[in-house]
């Protein structure tokens, strides 16, 4: 099964007040990187949540964001009664004729005349926001599984490219031969009693080395392969990349023993269709 490193989800909701959203949204990369943006008062939290999203997520460049707003009619802040009493009887002591009104202006602006909520969170509030980071991350997980059906398919459809190309060299084969031989006899021609044994056994060195019998059967088995871990295995992208390099290496071995243009025009499509696996890899879980 494929699933896509790409993904987004989000879960919202209210509680005592507050809209809380919660965002979660990953790219490719070749390990989990984790970017956490909470709000100072959740601060202590942020273990809790990366061990949640290291045991979900697995792989990718992940952002989470967590974010809230209070509703309308409700504040965070309070004004310290009693300070700013003593700060307009301070005042009022300095200037005597000062109005009270001037004085309260000047005494809500000095030290911790305005509070703001920093009570401990408790573990209501928490396990709320614990309950909207899973439905985000569900969201996110079905975003992937929903890529990933479409990687599968780009994947596969690539794979059977390569197989389909594989299967058009083997008419160009025995021609090669055939070519290989008549270039040889008229080399020769020039040159008079020839040891017809030695031809043959040139012929029989070369028709060897240029044999490429082992790489068709090595590049069959890897596509094989390949469609299989992509099918029946979970978070194959690492393996799945792997595979593509030895496909990668069977096709230029191809290539160099091809002595046939049409076998190389052949070859170059197959690269073609191989960079796009790798690039789609690249993408997978």
């Amino acid at each position: 099964m494929v699933l896509s490193m790409t993904g987004f989800g989000r879960a919202e909701g209210v509680y005592d007040g507050k809209k809380i959203t919660v965002d979660v949204k990953s790219l490719n990369s070749k390990n989990l990187d984790l970017n956490l943006k909470v709000p100072f008062r959740y601060k202590e939290k942020e273990f809790e949540i990366r061990k949640v999203l290291t045991e979900r997520l697995h792989r990718g460049k992940v952002d989470f964001y967590l974010n809230v707003e209070l509703l309308e009619g409700k504040t965070d802040a309070s004004l310290n009664k009693e300070i700013i009493s003593a700060y307009i009887s301070q005042l009022a002591e300095i200037e005597p004729s000062a109005e009270h009104v001037e004085l309260l202006k000047i005494a809500v602006r000095l030290p911790d005349a305005v509070s703001t909520g920093t009570n401990e969170l408790d573990e209501e509030e928490w396990h709320y926001i614990t309950t909207l980071i899973d439905s985000a991350v569900d969201a996110m997980i079905d975003f992937r599984i929903t890529e990933g059906k479409s990687l599968e398919r780009e994947l596969a459809s690539n794979i059977h490219k390569i197989e389909e190309k594989l299967e058009r060299v083997l008419p160009y084969e025995e021609t090669r031969v055939d070519t290989l031989r008549e270039r040889i006899q008229n080399n020769l021609k020039e040159f008079e009693d020839i040891d017809e044994n030695r031809f043959y056994q040139e012929l029989a060195y070369y028709v060897e080395k240029l044999d490429i019998s082992e790489e068709k059967v090595r590049l069959a088995q890897h596509c094989r392969y390949f469609l299989e871990v992509m099918n029946d295995e979970e978070n194959n992208g690492k393996k799945l990349g792997f595979i593509s390099q030895e496909i990668g290496r069977e096709i230029n071995t191809l290539g160099s023993k091809a002595n046939h243009p049409e076998i190389q025009k052949i070859v170059v499509t197959m690269k073609d269709d191989l960079e796009k696996i790798k690039e789609q890899t690249l993408n997978v879980l």
